[in-house]
Parts: structure tokens; C-alpha cells; sequence
């Protein structure tokens, strides 16, 4: 029985070793040409302004409807 049972170490596991290519964000495991995650997040940024400039448009045409009927 060893001394130290009550010691944690060594519990969670051994890291995964990246490779410089990897840290450089090369496409990993030979998969082709993947989409990087800057280009992810600027599609889903420029989804999200379309999509609030398309409420701000019916927003103002809904405006502009009360103030006629007014």
C-alpha cells in the first residue's frame, strides 16, 4: 500500500501534445481545407447584422405606418 493515497495527482489525465501547426491553426488531421474559426465567427457576425438591420428596417416601416394612419 502506497503512503500517499490521499494524493491527487495524476488524477485528471495527461494533456494531448500539439504541434506547432496545430498552435498556428493548420487544418488537423488531414481533413482538407477546414473553415477556420475567424471565419466562422465573422459569417455569424455578419448573419447577426443582417438580421438586426432587417428588424430595424420593418421597425421603422411599422413607425412610419402608425404616423400616416395617425
Amino acid at each position: 500500500m502506497s503512503k500517499n493515497r490521499n494524493d491527487m495527482l495524476g488524477v485528471g489525465g495527461q494533456r494531448r501534445k500539439v504541434s506547432r501547426a496545430d498552435l498556428r491553426g493548420a487544418p488537423s488531421g488531414g481533413r482538407g481545407s477546414a473553415k477556420g474559426g475567424a471565419d466562422a465567427k465573422r459569417a455569424l457576425a455578419d448573419e447577426m447584422r443582417e438580421r438586426l438591420d432587417k428588424q430595424r428596417l420593418d421597425a421603422r416601416r411599422r413607425a412610419a405606418e402608425d404616423a400616416a394612419e395617425e
